[in-house]
């Protein structure tokens, strides 16, 4: 361990100092080798009851100095001061290469933040965000990460009796606009400073001699949030709960609860049980993302300048720059996944036909995205059913048309698309196939089969097809947020 806790060193209206709550039996149930060495972690000479007690909270690493976190958050539109109320951060540590990693216990019990809940986590929730976190690595998308899952060895009670666990999150930090918000709500100008200064010190040190510190710090995230939600569209991901305490300043997606994969194409999917109006539907991300930047912007408004209306001025512009920053990335990032580099016009017009056809036939959205990365994009199994269509042939022909003026030659082109069209993704059935088999009868089988398949997204393998297979028409399917 190279442990610092430099976000302890902050006012302490940010956190409060206390240790997780010791578990009953800790047992490991899986831990992530190949991150522990990019983390510069070498556990060789430690025995799995031995890790199990460190990563169930039992036993605290030298150099650790825990806390749980407090910060704000807007949830579906409402304001809420939350907190960690089932997470310790361990600390920082700092890698081989000196970059810093938060390293945080979830489900590590109680906390001053717990609003009466119980401080603990389940197996399937946290074997979920193991599983999809080191997806969405694999996919090149920013992410927190996956360490460990630990069993407790006790229950813990929701619609019925589950098995408990913890999971080590590893985070670039847990820096998220609810914690300007928590700042804000307290009127505390010296704390929000503190936060600014500390935030831009951690995660923009190339934007410390700008003129205005808060109105570039704010640029900086949105940047960051412009290509994550970029990303996530690339491969269909819905968050599922874009609160603005899910969302990080570090530009990391965070908080694996009631996300999902969208199969047939729709705009409109939505999975969360608890997002009754599809306020964080797939094609609803883009202007929430806008939403949460404007409620960061309000927090740092005294910072942006003295004058109140001044500052609401400038942090308008910035945050109306939102839409076509997005928007331009988008179309590249869309341009990519059918084979394009220099943008023309008609490029959106041609992209935007190409949605109609997969929402009009309901095609699967991965499935025929990596569709045209093959030479005969049109003979592939996905277009069977439509190929003769007319309108489809007549894209397939203006798209060849257009990809004969770019750039790019047909190899470079065919390679481009294969590296942004993924082969696999967590697929709804197969993750909660993988998860129940977990709980119900203790078989990580499935679980390590998916993992397997789902961290080598862009391989093309002939033998795991049934790994690429939609949910069966008509089958609904929801996700839980799992506290």
């Amino acid at each position: 361990w190279q442990f610092d806790n430099s976000y302890g060193r902050l006012k302490d209206i940010f956190y409060t100092r206390l240790s997780p709550v010791a578990v009953r039996a800790p047992e490991m149930v899986i831990f992530n080798e190949s991150l522990a060495g990019e983390l510069g972690l070498d556990f060789t000479s430690y025995d799995d009851p031995e890790l199990a007690q460190i990563f169930a909270g039992n036993v605290l690493p030298d150099g650790a100095d825990p806390i749980a976190q407090a910060y704000a958050g807007h949830q579906f539109g409402h304001p809420n001061v939350l907190g960690d109320g089932r997470a310790i951060l361990l600390g920082e540590q700092v890698s081989p290469n000196g970059k810093r990693f938060d390293i945080q216990l979830k489900g590590s019990g109680q906390t001053p933040y717990s609003r009466n809940g119980d401080g603990r986590a389940a197996l399937g929730p946290m074997l979920r965000e193991f599983i999809i976190s080191e997806a969405m690595a694999a996919l090149g998308i920013k992410t927190t990460r996956s360490l460990a899952v630990i069993a407790t060895g006790e229950p813990v009670f929701r619609e019925g009796a589950l098995t408990g666990a913890v999971l080590t999150r590893i985070a670039d930090s847990h820096l998220r606009v609810g914690t300007f918000e928590y700042a804000a709500m307290r009127r505390d100008q010296v704390g929000l400073q503190q936060l600014l200064n500390y935030s831009i010190d951690r995660h923009y040190p190339e934007i410390k001699e700008a003129d205005n510190l808060a109105l570039s710090f704010v640029e900086q995230v949105m940047d960051r949030q412009i290509d994550l939600i970029c990303q996530w569209m690339r491969v269909g991901f819905i968050h599922g709960v874009m609160n603005t305490d899910n969302m990080t300043i570090s530009g990391e997606t965070i908080d694996y609860g009631p996300c999902a994969f969208m199969e047939a194409y729709d705009p409109a999917t939505v999975f969360s049980s608890i997002d009754h109006r599809g306020r964080y539907a797939f094609g609803n991300q883009p202007p929430i993302a806008q939403w949460n930047l404007a409620r960061l912007s309000e927090t740092l408004l005294p910072l942006i300048d003295e004058d109140a209306d001044t500052a609401l001025e400038k942090a308008e512009e910035i945050v109306m720059g939102f839409m076509p920053k997005f928007e331009q990335a988008y179309l590249k990032m869309m341009g990519q996944k059918i084979g394009i580099t220099a943008s023309q016009e008609g490029d959106a017009e041609l992209i935007a036909n190409l949605q109609n056809l997969l929402l009009k036939h309901k095609l699967d959205y991965t499935n025929a995205f990596r569709a045209l990365s093959k030479s005969k994009p049109l003979e592939e199994a996905i277009f069977a059913g439509v190929r003769q269509e007319q309108e489809m042939q007549d894209w397939f022909a203006r798209w060849q048309v257009r990809l004969d003026q770019d750039e790019l030659d047909t190899q470079e082109s065919l390679t481009l698309r294969v590296s942004q069209n993924p082969a696999f993704i967590p697929r709804n059935q197969l993750v909660e196939e993988a998860l129940e088999a977990a709980e119900n009868s203790g078989q990580m089988t499935r679980f390590n089969k998916l993992l397997d398949v789902v961290t080598k997204p862009y391989k093309d393998n002939p033998q795991l097809q049934d790994f690429q297979s939609p949910m069966q028409s008509g089958h609904h399917f929801q996700t839980f947020c799992g506290t």
